[in-house]
């Protein structure tokens, strides 16, 4: 089991996750604006990613509002080092090519639409409220993904080997999302959290149904990588956060 970084509460702490894993895949998805291979493409993405930034302020907002030490949503997004930061290692990898973007998103939201759906029954009330209305942006998440998956899989031998490749790439952080440490045992404890590894069973299945109506084989296995969750990232994370921050640290006085 990881420690629970600098002393913090893990209420916190498990809040930061949340938030984190939404406001950098958030930060990713903006980069395809513009780039995106089609206009409905690139609009979808941008939906997607406008979601996940409303998702990561009411989580961010409320780790504030527990902490009590008067950081709101925007200081904590805007005013954190790397290492301060709680996200999973898969949402901080680069887009690649739209195949690999769609491989990440697919595997991830298939993971966060199964996980708010069971914390939307969390003691903590305005945890489930947030949890409620993110399961109905991630459902869409899901299915927008999946359909992508299908299509490119069993598309073109170009679009397939793509495909293969975006899922090969993105499949070592899976395990990462459904780690257990002793901040998920304490919330459970309390009634807030839920069981990530309760999820596991449901989520492999839908992952396996899907890559076998795109008529893919599963990628071979790899060796989990993690430590994203103890603010151990990859060098990815320090170049989103470099752009991400560079308004609010060079201007810190600045209102809009």
């Amino acid at each position: 089991m990881a420690s629970i970084g600098r002393g913090m509460d893990a209420h916190v702490e498990y809040l930061l996750r949340l938030g984190d894993d939404a406001l950098v895949l958030g930060q990713r998805l903006g980069e395809w604006c513009g780039h995106a291979p089609a206009l409905e493409v690139d609009l979808s993405l941008a939906n997607l990613g406008l979601d996940l930034i409303g998702q990561a302020t009411l989580l961010l907002g409320r780790a504030g509002e527990i902490e009590g030490e008067g950081r709101d949503a925007d200081a904590l997004a805007f005013h954190r080092d790397d290492l301060d930061y709680r996200n999973c290692l898969m949402v901080e990898q680069p887009n690649g090519d739209f195949a690999q973007t769609i491989a990440r998103q697919f595997l991830f939201s298939t993971y966060l639409n199964l996980f708010y759906c069971a914390l939307g029954a969390s003691s903590d009330a305005e945890l489930a409220a947030i949890s409620v209305k993110a399961a109905k942006e991630t459902e869409y998440h899901c299915g927008l993904a999946r359909e992508w998956v299908v299509r490119l899989g069993d598309g073109t031998e170009e679009s397939r080997r793509r495909m293969v490749d975006g899922l090969d790439w993105h499949m070592r952080f899976v395990d990462e999302l459904f780690e257990m440490d002793e901040v998920d045992a304490e919330m459970i404890g309390r009634g807030i959290g839920i069981d990530r590894q309760a999820l596991r069973r449901d989520y492999d299945a839908i992952v396996a149904r899907t890559l076998g109506e795109a008529m893919l084989e599963a990628p071979a296995p790899h060796r989990p990588v993690t430590g994203g969750r103890t603010g151990h990232h990859s060098e990815h994370l320090g170049h989103i956060l470099a752009v991400m921050q560079h308004l609010p640290r060079s201007h810190p006085d600045a209102r809009w």
